[in-house]
């Protein structure tokens, strides 16, 4: 995998995370003030949650890494193989 695949994988999987981790522990006001959307939350902890994204998708994209550099994915044999099944060659 070279480094603008690499960077491509991480950017997927930090998108990925962070709708999974934007969701958190949201919790409405208890009074809303004007012009305000009765569903924003009243701590929203954007940073926090970015460091959270950061941080897994961090691990997760190393992962994928790994398992590409030690072979134990190969995404050339998985198409090899579709092919077949599909019978073009």
């Amino acid at each position: 995998m070279n480094i603008v695949t690499a960077i491509l994988v991480y950017f997927l999987v930090f998108w990925t995370i962070l709708f999974m981790v934007l969701p958190w522990e949201n919790r409405k006001p208890e009074t809303l003030e004007k012009g305000m959307a009765g569903s924003a939350p009243a701590k929203p902890r954007i940073k926090e949650k970015f460091l959270i994204t950061f941080v897994i998708s961090g691990l997760i994209s190393a992962i994928i890494y790994l398992l590409i550099h030690l072979n134990l994915l190969d995404f050339y044999e998985m198409s090899r193989e579709m092919m077949k099944e599909d019978g073009v060659e």
